[in-house]
C-alpha cells in the first residue's frame, strides 16, 4: 500500500459554520483530516499541518515555504506522493506556483472543499478521498502538479476557478480535464505537455498586475516603479491588446528597463502581435512588452515573481514568458 503525505494549508475543507461569525477556519476539522472514512483502504496517509488559513491570507511567500516542504517530502523515499489541502479562491496559483518550483516524478495533488463539513452536501470528504485515490497510482507519475476536485483531473497550468459557488467550480477553458476519477478506476484521457520548471530558493513578490478597460489612460501604470514594484502584468483585451494610451505608458516603462508583461482578459486562446495600432499587440511587442502567451493574468503574475529572482534583464525573462515560440 503507497503512503501519501497530506499536507493541510487550511480553506473551506478545513472550516465550518459559526453561529455568530459564519464560516471560519477550525482547527479540530484541520488535524483529523487523515481521519475521513475509506482513506485507510486506499493508502497509508500521514497529516502534516502546513497551516490554517483561508486562501485569501496565502501569500507568494508562503507557497515559496509550502514548495520548499513539498520538495523535501518527495525527496523522502518514505512517500509515494502528495496531497495538499487548500481554498479555492487562490488554489491555482499555489498550484501553478508548486509546479512551476518543483521538478517530481512522484504525485503531487491539490484538493479543496466548496462546501464547509456543517452543510449536509460537504464536498471535501470525497475530494480528499479521490485526491488520495489520484496520488496513489503509477499512472498519475510525471503529470506536473495536479488538481483534482469533483471527480476531475486539471493540470495546474490550466485551470482556474470559474464559479464562485458551485462544486464545479474548477475548469480548464480550451483544454477541458486531464481525465477523471470514477468508482472503480482513475482514467487519464491526455497529458499537458507545456510545462516549465523554474528552481527557485526565493521570490520577488513586488509584481503589480493591473487589469486595463476601455478609456484607461494608464496613470496607475506610470506611478508603479515610485511605488516600489519591480515589474507588471497587464491583462489586455484580446490578443493582447490595450487602449493607446495605456500602451504608451508601458513602452516608457519598458524603456525605464522595467518588465511588462501582456496576457489576455479571455479564458481561451493565445495572446500574439497580430495588431499593428497603437496599443494593438504587434505594436507593443515592437516595442520590448512581452507578450505572456495563454497564461492567465495571476499566473503570469506568479511566474514573474519567480522569474525576477534569477534575472532583471527583460530579454531573459521574455525567453520564459514566449518561450512557445521558440
Amino acid at each position: 500500500m503507497k503512503k501519501i503525505a497530506i499536507v493541510t494549508t487550511g480553506g473551506t475543507i478545513a472550516m465550518t459554520q459559526d453561529p455568530n461569525l459564519g464560516v471560519v477556519p477550525s482547527e479540530k476539522i484541520n488535524q483529523k483530516l487523515n481521519d475521513i472514512p475509506y482513506l485507510k483502504n486506499i493508502a497509508k496517509t500521514e497529516l502534516i499541518e502546513f497551516a490554517n488559513k483561508p486562501s485569501p491570507h496565502i501569500t507568494p511567500k508562503d507557497m515559496l515555504e509550502l514548495s520548499k516542504l513539498v520538495k523535501k517530502l518527495i525527496k523522502n523515499k518514505e512517500y509515494d506522493g502528495v496531497v495538499i489541502t487548500h481554498g479555492t479562491d487562490t488554489l491555482e496559483e499555489t498550484a501553478y506556483f508548486l509546479d512551476l518550483t518543483i521538478d517530481t516524478v512522484k504525485p503531487v495533488v491539490l484538493t479543496a472543499a466548496m462546501r464547509n463539513l456543517s452543510e449536509p452536501s460537504a464536498d471535501g470528504p470525497m475530494n480528499l478521498i479521490a485526491s488520495v485515490r489520484v496520488a496513489s497510482l503509477e499512472k498519475s507519475a510525471d503529470n506536473g502538479v495536479l488538481v483534482c476536485l469533483n471527480d476531475e483531473i486539471h493540470a495546474a497550468r490550466e485551470v482556474t476557478k470559474t464559479y464562485t459557488s458551485n462544486v464545479a467550480t474548477f475548469d480548464s477553458p480550451g483544454y477541458g480535464p486531464l481525465g477523471i476519477v470514477d468508482e472503480d478506476t482513475v482514467v487519464f484521457f491526455r497529458r499537458t505537455l507545456e510545462r516549465m520548471h523554474i528552481e527557485a530558493d526565493a521570490i520577488n513578490d513586488k509584481v503589480a498586475l493591473i487589469k486595463t478597460y476601455t478609456g484607461d489612460n494608464g496613470e496607475t501604470l506610470k506611478h508603479l516603479p515610485k511605488m516600489g514594484y519591480s515589474a507588471v502584468v497587464v491583462e489586455g483585451f484580446g490578443r493582447g491588446n490595450v487602449p493607446p494610451a495605456v500602451g504608451n505608458v508601458l513602452k516608457e516603462l519598458v524603456k525605464q528597463n522595467f518588465p511588462v508583461v501582456v496576457v489576455s482578459r479571455c479564458f481561451k486562446g493565445r495572446v500574439l502581435g497580430v495588431y499593428g495600432y497603437d496599443g494593438g499587440g504587434a505594436d507593443l511587442k515592437k516595442h520590448g512588452i512581452i507578450l505572456g502567451q495563454e497564461v492567465s493574468g495571476q499566473k503570469a503574475r506568479i511566474k514573474m515573481m519567480v522569474v525576477l529572482a534569477k534575472t532583471k534583464e527583460i530579454n531573459v525573462i521574455r525567453d520564459y514568458f514566449e518561450f512557445q515560440n521558440k
